[in-house]
């Protein structure tokens, strides 16, 4: 290893022993033999202590910084820190890497001079891969500025999926925000970069093997809920600190409803008043700035949900909410119903029981929602 090599490849590690092996072995097998491996161990209680120790032993470009349970941004920001390669990649400890990942990456990097370079990823679950193909084919192979595309600012952080050059990253102070748990850090980090951005390449190819097992954890997780708030809070704060917030400020509105949404379909029914009370007041602010522009909104159910929120009490939109992930859950039900079933017939009838039963159920929140909005009218 050169003292300044290629890659740092940063791995925040937390009692993950069932997968360490596997993804510390495809960093160490990486045909780019020009890295360095940074392990932060967040205060690991399981065997991930000793898997560290056991690869260090046997790979002179492993370096392990040891620290209390701390959180995943704090372990980011001090793996950041200690990073000497001209590039920085990241690969969380439960998921793995292709081989030659970090050997094409850098030569499209190096190649092209790019600040950013990013691929597509493979979700992993249950063993089972599944190419995710977010990348737009039209934009790869190719330099581009991610300003200029908005698609970028609307997929998922991904952050492990490219590399970032570590000047570019110092130059804009792009790092971590260490709130507690490991939810949504990611968020405020990749909005940074695309915020900045003005030579990112994008290849089609897919290298990382994303476990997505757990990836639910965190709806019934009161400590986590409020996270993602937090990091728009300090993208908002970031982008007014460099001057980037009057170009910008719309499309990140629009970002942040879509990483709003995405939680309000999955989020725990107990945690929704409190979280749909946030959102409405951020949105009522933002509405009074002319910051919420239709034309951003990639997708229309977004934007429609956004207008209904800002315009009825928040007890009738968590109604609305309800009885939209009930239609959805109907819908999944009769294509999985019809998947199994057809052309079978045998259990046609207990199916249509049930069918029958879920429609009366999404009559009954109809009914409901309906009620409160003749009270609010009666009380206005």
């Amino acid at each position: 290893m050169s003292k300044t090599p290629k890659i740092s490849i940063l791995v925040p590690i937390y009692n993950v022993e069932s997968y360490l092996q596997q993804c510390l072995e495809s960093l160490v097998n990486q045909t780019l033999t020009d890295i360095e491996i940074i392990c932060i161990n967040d205060g690991s209680t399981d065997g991930s202590t000793k898997i560290i120790q056991d690869f260090q032993k046997s790979d002179a470009r492993i370096k392990v910084i040891e620290k209390k349970n701390t959180g995943y941004g704090d372990s980011m920001n001090r793996g950041l820190k200690k990073a000497s390669g001209k590039y920085i990649g990241v690969v969380e400890p439960d998921d793995y890497i292709e081989l030659d990942a970090f050997a094409k990456l850098y030569d499209y990097a190096a190649t092209y001079d790019a600040e950013v370079v990013r691929a597509n990823y493979y979700t992993n679950k249950g063993g089972k891969d599944t190419k995710l193909s977010y990348v737009i084919p039209a934009d790869s192979g190719r330099l581009i500025n991610p300003r200029q595309h908005n698609w970028i600012f609307f997929q998922a952080p991904a952050i492990w999926s490219a590399i970032y050059k570590r000047d570019f990253l110092q130059k804009h102070d792009i790092k971590f925000l260490p709130t507690p748990g490991a939810s949504y850090q990611d968020t405020g980090f990749n909005f940074k970069v695309w915020a900045n951005a003005t030579r990112a390449y994008f290849t089609t190819e897919a290298f990382l093997h994303y476990r997505i097992d757990n990836e639910s954890s965190s709806i019934n997780n009161p400590g986590k809920v409020m996270n993602v708030c937090y990091e728009y809070e300090e993208i908002e704060k970031y982008l007014k600190k460099h001057n980037l917030f009057d170009e910008i400020a719309p499309m990140m509105q629009a970002s942040k409803f879509g990483a709003y949404y995405w939680n309000i379909c999955r989020l725990s029914a107990k945690f929704l008043p409190e979280f749909i009370t946030k959102i409405k007041s951020e949105y009522q602010i933002a509405n009074t700035k002319n910051l919420l522009i239709r034309d951003f909104f990639p997708i229309p159910a977004q934007w429609n949900l956004l207008q209904y929120l800002l315009t009825h009490s928040v007890r009738r939109t968590i109604w609305k909410i309800r009885l939209q992930r009930l239609r959805a859950s109907i819908r999944d039900f009769l294509r999985s119903a019809w998947i199994k079933t057809h052309p079978v017939y045998r259990k046609q009838k207990a199916l249509s029981e049930l069918i029958s039963e879920l429609y009366a159920e999404t009559d009954l929140l109809e009914t409901k929602l309906n009620q409160l909005q003749n009270q609010e009218k009666k009380h206005e």
